[in-house]
């Protein structure tokens, strides 16, 4: 396998934009990350692009990666749609380096897009939803397609038996099943699984509401310095707990906001960096594995990937100078830490609380304001973790630089599989 490098990065700010369409903010993104590439499009030789819920709120189901490039001169090179939830934009990112790494091209750029708003609110939250295995979650299953579809009502079942109730799928040891009682999809369909996750997490940790408060807290001060954050003002742990519930213990800036964004990645082999001339960052490793039924005791698939990226780029969580996480729920941040290896298991609220993971500490996190703050338009988070990271190792991140970054991770989970995440992408980028 060739030795790849980063050569151009570009983003859109995340945020809500009601007049804006997945092909502008593409577009948007697309021409800052080949300008600062200092390439033109028709150097390049293979498109991924990653979009999660295209189909379900833009009705734009097939060509989307087409569709948004239309206008951008791509037109011509070989495209890939890439759909792995909230993971579909980092997956981009591992197809267009293997296309790389292998020698098919020399030049290829990583693309994440998505529109997530809607003015139907329950249909953003209902695509968000539909990241659940939902063979088993039927009473999310038929809640969602009565909101997307209109359908009403399970089909019966062809072979004339009767339908199977509802089964609990163990999320950290803990059983979900069902609906959660709450008429609500942000509830029952998604948020109930963190929920139950983070009950457990602070059963096993002895951590609190307030570690997870804590969390937002840091990111939304992170954010601050982020001109293309979604969120730029600052909170208080109080403010956390006083906001609005979402699924008991999470409020609800403990959770992600709904977002619009785009975010692309020009990538290319040693010999083309060279030729364009441009500060360049290493992929060292770029892993991507799905999630499994698993006991307690074993480890999830962001452990698993990161084990295996650390051992493809030869160091250690001790080596990491920054890192870019999927804090999707604050409880997903104190998690990571550990499965990550930042930690040891249980010492999450403690790490956070010893400021080391703060702009100033040993290894920064979400110095970009993280999903919490940053936003998490789910297509495009991905390859908006990269665009951070790049900057930062290219020492361009302004007043949120982490001063002296060499080495960077970037952690990028999407969606539920039995008791795992569905897709994990672990990518790890150096000077």
């Amino acid at each position: 396998m060739r030795e790849v490098k980063v050569v151009g990065a570009g983003m859109t700010s995340f945020g809500k934009f009601p007049d804006r369409s997945v092909r502008s903010l593409t577009e948007e993104a697309v021409a800052e990350a080949i300008a600062d590439a200092q390439t033109a499009p028709a150097e390049v030789g293979f498109v991924a692009f990653g979009n999660a819920v295209g189909g379900i709120l833009q009705a734009q189901e097939m060509i989307r990666g087409h569709s948004a490039l239309h206008h951008t001169g791509l037109l011509g090179a070989p495209i890939v749609d890439v759909e792995n939830a909230c993971a579909s934009s980092s997956s981009a990112f591992h197809v267009a380096w293997l296309a790389v790494a292998s020698g098919s091209v020399d030049i290829a750029l990583a693309v994440g897009a998505e529109k997530l708003t809607h003015p139907e609110k329950m249909r953003s939250l209902a695509a968000i939803g539909t990241a659940l295995d939902l063979e088993d979650f039927p009473a999310a299953r038929e809640m969602l397609s009565a909101v997307l579809l209109g359908w009403h009502g399970p089909p019966a079942p062809t072979d004339g038996s009767a339908a199977p109730p509802a089964p609990s799928v163990g999320i950290g040891g803990t059983a979900v099943g069902g609906s959660a009682g709450n008429d609500t999809v942000e509830h029952s369909a998604f948020m109930d699984v963190y929920a139950k996750m983070t009950e457990h997490y602070l059963a096993r940790t002895g951590g609190t509401v307030e570690d997870l408060a804590a969390v937002s807290v840091k990111n939304h001060r992170h954010a601050e310095a982020n001109p293309k954050a979604q969120y730029r003002r600052p909170v208080t742990i109080e403010e956390v707990l006083a906001s609005r519930t979402v699924s008991p213990p999470l409020t609800v800036l403990m959770c992600s906001p709904i977002a619009d964004g785009a975010a692309a990645v020009v990538l290319a082999s040693s010999d083309a960096a060279r030729r364009l001339g441009v500060p360049a960052v290493t992929v060292r490793a770029s892993v991507l594995l799905s999630g499994r039924d698993r006991r307690l005791e074993e480890a999830g698939v962001a452990e698993r990937a990161a084990q295996r990226a650390y051992e493809l780029a030869g160091i250690g969580p001790e080596d990491l100078d920054v890192v870019e996480l999927h804090d999707a729920a604050a409880t997903a941040e104190l998690l990571l830490y550990e499965e990550l290896g930042l930690c040891a298991p249980g010492d999450g609220p403690r790490l956070l609380a010893s400021g080391a993971t703060t702009l100033g500490g040993r290894v920064p996190v979400n110095p970009s304001g993280g999903l919490l703050s940053r936003g998490h338009p789910i297509g495009a988070t991905g390859c908006g973790q990269l665009v951070e990271l790049v900057d930062q190792l290219r020492g361009r991140a302004g007043a949120r630089q982490v001063v002296g970054a060499q080495v960077a991770l970037a952690e990028n989970g999407g969606g539920f599989i039995g008791s795992d995440a569905a897709a994990t992408v672990i990518t790890i980028l150096s000077n």
